[in-house]
């Protein structure tokens, strides 16, 4: 795993604990407050931010795994390390903020920040797919920065 990579690992480790302290949070909101049960709407959303949250992050592990086996250039790489756990904060984020007034009927503006998370989750995906396909001719080390390693055996062994 390139020094890059393993960076993105770790925030994305160190965040990890708030999709638990999330899920505590909702838990409590269900067994001690009646309001939040009135609300179905925000319950469905907050239910939806919380299970987004702990999918796209663990996600974007798994992603970063196979980045730097890839056969991307730089910049590419960079994006994919990006674009997913962006995701991964963007849909929870629009999912909670869009209904924080316990009274909310509908979800205000900031819903539309999942449409953005979802692009961003659909271009980090594709990227990574077909700069994993595109790899598939040769073995790839990390080190090698995407390009392929010549082997030094003949033809025959």
């Amino acid at each position: 795993m390139s020094t890059e990579s393993r960076r993105v690992a770790g925030v994305l480790l160190i965040i990890m604990p708030t999709v638990v302290f999330g899920g505590v949070s909702v838990l409590t909101l269900l067994v001690n407050d009646p309001a939040y049960q009135d609300n179905p709407l925000r319950q469905d959303l907050w239910r939806a931010g919380h299970a987004h949250a702990g999918v796209l992050l663990i996600l974007s592990l798994v992603a970063l795994r196979y980045v730097d086996e890839t056969r991307l250039g730089g910049r590419a790489r960079w994006f994919v390390r990006y674009a997913i756990p962006g995701a991964a904060v963007l849909l929870p984020i629009a999912f909670f903020l869009s209904v924080l007034s316990p009274e909310a009927t509908e979800p205000n503006a900031v819903i539309y920040l999942a449409y953005l998370g979802a692009v961003s989750l659909v271009a980090g995906l594709l990227t990574l797919g077909v700069g994993l396909l595109r790899a598939t001719g040769g073995q790839r080390d990390s080190t090698t920065e995407g390009r392929p390693i010549r082997s030094t055996r003949g033809a025959g062994e």
